[in-house]
């Protein structure tokens, strides 16, 4: 193969699974002089753009870092705001899902929600459950370290009850029970506002994922900043410990 062959060859690889960590609604929303839950809001409006930019990219699996565990400790009023707009969102959004064919899964401890949240990720979870185009996870309340442990504790029940011996415990077992069992590890983690750490997310899933970190405020993300990210990608070379 030429080089003009590999460089194409290369240029059409799209990552099957992309992950992003949604990071600077607080610092826009500063910046302007705005109270936070108007960042959140703006931030909304780019995950609008970001869902459908994926799509039309052809990725298979689109996953946004939404609540983290640790998110309860903000300010109650700014987590009231949150919940209200991820409720809002759900509602607005699934007419837009089914329309462009996609399904939305929601990961995380949800038990942790209002009942009416809860019913409502339910909701559009069914409704969306026949379309196929492409996948959108929300991790809302999740965190990598709860998921690992919730792995282990799946596990250690099974070793208890007999059902599994833990000679036969390894990382393909692991896999099969973290949170994304059912769909590929992230091809490729984007972070916005600069910040360069991954923040508890995806910590087993993420093990051989591409990392791009954007100084671009997550309101403020656009198509070419995705595409900016997609091409990034697509120039590494992914060896997963090989040559």
């Amino acid at each position: 193969m030429s080089q003009l062959d590999d460089t194409d060859a290369k240029s059409v690889i799209m990552p099957a699974h992309v992950a992003i960590i949604m990071d600077g609604n607080n610092r826009w929303a500063k910046k302007k002089h705005l109270p936070s839950i108007a960042g959140h809001t703006a931030g909304a409006a780019a995950v609008r753009r970001v869902v459908e930019a994926a799509a039309r990219s052809g990725v298979q699996v689109l996953t946004l870092f939404a609540f983290s565990s640790e998110n309860w400790k903000r300010p109650k009023l700014e987590v009231d705001g949150l919940m209200t707009l991820f409720m809002r969102s759900l509602k607005k959004e699934l007419k837009r899902m089914n329309k462009h064919n996609i399904r939305l899964k929601v990961i995380g401890d949800i038990s942790g929600f209002s009942s009416s949240l809860q019913k409502q990720i339910h909701s559009v979870e069914q409704a969306t459950i026949d379309n196929s185009q492409m996948t959108l996870v929300i991790a809302a309340n999740y965190g990598g370290r709860w998921d690992i442990t919730e792995a282990t504790k799946c596990i250690a029940r099974r070793v208890a009850s007999g059902e599994l011996s833990p000679e036969n415990i390894d990382e393909a077992l692991m896999s099969q029970h973290v949170q994304l069992a059912d769909y590929p590890a992230p091809d490729l983690l984007i972070r916005t506002s600069g910040e360069e750490r991954i923040s508890n997310f995806l910590l087993w899933q993420t093990a051989y994922s591409e990392f791009v970190f954007l100084p671009v405020l997550w309101p403020e993300f656009d198509q070419q900043h995705f595409d900016d990210a997609i091409q990034t990608y697509q120039n590494r070379q992914r060896r997963y410990g090989g040559r």
